[in-house]
């Protein structure tokens, strides 16, 4: 007999649980630390002829300096749309419209904002964690499942569960680096 169907299993987490790691890491970019960034602005959303569309598909995003960000609609008439959207964002942003792009300038982050910063990215870490454990739950019944189904030993079952206990382990260390990193670039000052 061939330990196929938990290995499919074990892998199907190891793909749901980077998922986690890499929807961590698109929310974190979108968190400012001090220095202007493109990423700031991708959970913008524009009012686009009655539909919500991405920042990213209505202009061209660029930080010319450490400080500022400039936005270049691809089509005018949405300017006034895109500020709206820059300001309905709370990003702490206060966008300067002057017909042709727009200038957003970046202010230099309080300890107060800093402090508040590191804990949202300590919230959204520990919903990541949390995602993955669920996972791990969700995946330990259907080994435990497989393993009834196709009878196998107890010796494949206790084997899978250290195999998925292990890539647990793994992508959890991912999100805690993720986590520390993004920590430390938040309180650099």
């Amino acid at each position: 007999m061939s330990d196929d169907p938990i290995q499919d299993i074990l892998d199907d987490a190891e793909e749901r649980m980077e998922e986690s790691v890499s929807y961590l890491r698109s929310e974190l970019k979108s968190i400012r630390a001090g220095r202007a960034t493109p990423a700031m602005l991708d959970n913008v959303k524009v009012d686009y002829y009655g539909s919500q569309t991405p920042l990213n598909q209505v202009a061209s995003v660029s930080a010319p300096q450490p400080d500022l960000l400039v936005v270049q609609p691809f089509d005018r008439s949405v300017i006034e749309d895109i500020e709206r959207g820059i300001m309905k964002a709370d990003l702490g942003l206060n966008p300067n419209n002057d017909g042709e792009k727009i200038r957003v300038p970046v202010p230099p982050l309080s300890q107060e904002r800093r402090e508040e910063l590191a804990d949202t990215v300590r919230e959204k870490s520990e919903n990541a964690r949390i995602s993955i454990r669920n996972i791990r739950r969700d995946v330990k019944d259907e080994i435990q499942q497989s393993v009834k189904e196709h009878n196998f030993s107890e010796d494949v079952l206790y084997g899978a569960e250290e195999d998925l206990q292990e890539v647990t382990d793994e992508y959890t260390a991912k999100v805690d680096q993720l986590q520390e990193n993004k920590q430390e670039e938040l309180m650099q000052v």
